[in-house]
């Protein structure tokens, strides 16, 4: 599991971050700190893996957590979740090494693209210790990788990420003709049910799911998916 630490001081945010956290498959709460102070505590006995980190605290700022963290060479990583939408701030963040910068509010969509990204690149980067440069462009932040990004953070409609519809239509494709559910592929990538079943459901308008329903005895009935060839 990787451990994460939520530092946010607004008790109902930071209970919408953990309700979202708990969402996302091979995550697990290591701590939620409500200030830098009791951050840096925690840290000293413990370095949890990944750590979502708010800008704005009282009287202080997260940047200069990010910061003390590269100044104290500590190796976690981080994503930014906060209101601080300004450019100057964003490119500052990302200068110290934040992952991703979450923009609130946000949906539940985004914040599981973010973690599924920095789980894909966690666990590929811990398979040894060199990588081939083909595996490495997928995360080095070139020219056609930043293109990339952003095309693929464009919503392809109203409520639809295209990161996401990547995700999931790329395990339709690895299963094939077999059949499969919302649930099913929500458990494989660690995606909500209900955020499968959606974009499922588009790729079946679009023609390239096809959809079968099954009626049972007791209970609703159940929708498969499978390509349509």
């Amino acid at each position: 599991m990787i451990q994460v630490m939520i530092i946010e001081d607004d008790p109902m945010v930071l209970d919408i971050n953990i309700k979202f956290l708990k969402k996302v498959e091979g995550f697990a709460l290591a701590k939620a700190a409500s200030n830098l102070t009791e951050a840096k505590k925690f840290m000293e006995y413990y370095k949890p893996n990944l750590i979502l980190l708010d800008i704005y605290l009282p009287k202080e700022n997260g940047i200069d957590f990010l910061k003390w963290l590269r100044v104290e060479e500590i190796n976690a990583d981080v994503i930014l979740i906060t209101a601080d939408k300004t450019i100057n701030r964003i490119q500052e963040a990302f200068r110290y090494g934040a992952r991703d910068y979450l923009i609130k509010p946000f949906t539940l969509e985004r914040f599981e693209e973010s973690l599924l990204r920095f789980k894909d690149r966690y666990y590929n980067f811990k398979r040894g210790n060199e990588i081939e440069q083909n595996e490495l462009d997928k995360y080095i932040s070139s020219s056609k990788n930043l293109e990339d990004f952003n095309n693929a953070n464009q919503d392809i409609t109203k409520g639809l990420n295209r990161y996401t519809y990547e995700t999931i239509w790329q395990q339709v494709e690895k299963i094939g003709e077999n059949y499969t559910t919302a649930e099913e592929l929500g458990e494989t990538l660690g995606i909500a049910r209900v955020t499968c079943r959606k974009y499922l459901e588009y790729m079946n308008k679009e023609g390239k799911v096809h959809m079968l329903i099954e009626y049972g005895k007791i209970g609703r009935p159940q929708h498969k998916y499978k390509i349509n060839p």
